[in-house]
């Protein structure tokens, strides 16, 4: 992350408001998993965007979170600064799309982690014939290459790319999308050729990437709002490790996840607090469904089968025979 968050009081956030409300050209406003959340940035291209990428929301919600996207020659790059108390975000020379969209959704799982018992996944989320598969990984290991790979298969439909909320209900975790249209790498259709009509459609920026109407290539039916939770994928790209795919205990994948961060990089608090929650979340996941560890050493195709027979023995134990191929 080249970013970074300082936490300020409301009375610095009410300052901050005042000092950059001139800049403030668009105020728009989202919905994200029955949260409101209101971009306020004098960008038109970070507004057009955010308006391809989130529901639109009745002007009249008063919002639970706020981002302003502004610029600010006074101040170094990639600034984040976040009231904890009002829920209000500052993103003072942010120029990568891709950290504003994640704040946004951050701000949002601020308000429903500490309010709901509502708790952010940064991961993807598919479904394949009524059972959800999450899939996590930290950067490099191919997680959106993979998610994508998976999206090849007509039985596989997609909550989420990259992000989605999540919520336990007795024995089972459902787990939520919250994004309208998808933000994708232009390469992604160097990879998987059945992709490749996306980026004919799309307008990619600096970084190579793109809000996507995923629905244009794998049709909109294939698109769902939620799901329960059937298993977790965990990917890691380690060329030290010849062990290519293994199921993981809850205890160890625990270790994982909070060694890792939560493989989420975009926390705007991170405290003791903050930390008992989110470990409290994944230790009730975990002992819920089956955690696979898939080291994506090899080719995409191999990796994919890796997947497969992951996904094979964690959804469907009693049919390892018929793995996913």
């Amino acid at each position: 992350m080249a970013y970074s968050v300082k936490l300020i009081s409301i009375e610095e956030k009410g300052a901050l408001a005042e000092r950059y409300s001139p800049e403030v050209r668009y105020e728009v406003k989202s919905e994200i998993y029955g949260c409101c959340v209101k971009l306020l940035t004098g960008s038109r291209e970070v507004k057009d965007r955010w308006e391809e990428n989130f529901y639109f929301i009745s002007s009249s919600i008063r919002s639970h979170a706020r981002l302003y996207v502004v610029y600010d020659p006074a101040v170094a790059d990639d600034q984040v600064l976040y009231d904890p108390l009002s829920k209000t975000a500052f993103l003072v020379n942010v120029g990568y799309y891709g950290w504003i969209k994640s704040l946004a959704l951050s701000a949002a799982g601020d308000v429903l982690e500490d309010e709901h018992g509502i708790y952010s996944v940064h991961g993807a989320c598919l479904d394949l014939r009524g059972r959800g598969i999450c899939i996590l990984g930290g950067s490099g290991a191919g997680k959106t290459t993979h998610t994508y790979g998976l999206l090849r298969r007509p039985e596989t439909r997609v909550v989420s790319d990259d992000w989605f909320f999540a919520r336990i209900y007795g024995d089972d975790v459902l787990a939520y999308g919250s994004e309208k249209n998808f933000y994708i790498r232009a390469e992604l259709s160097s990879i998987w050729k059945e992709f490749s009509g996306l980026a004919d459609k799309a307008h990619f920026d600096e970084e190579g990437r793109g809000v996507v109407d995923i629905r244009l290539a794998i049709g909109k039916g294939r698109i769902l709002p939620l799901t329960t939770l059937g298993m977790v994928v965990v990917l890691k790209r380690d060329p030290e490790d010849g062990e290519i795919q293994r199921s993981l205990e809850p205890e160890e994948a625990l270790a994982i996840l909070e060694g890792s961060g939560y493989y989420n990089p975009h926390f705007l608090v991170r405290n003791d607090f903050k930390r008992s929650l989110r470990s409290g979340f994944f230790s009730a996941l975990f002992s819920r469904v089956p955690v696979f560890m898939v080291n994506t050493v090899g080719t995409p195709e191999e990796s994919q089968r890796a997947i497969g027979k992951s996904i094979s023995e964690g959804l469907w134990p009693a049919r390892r025979d018929e793995e996913l191929s």
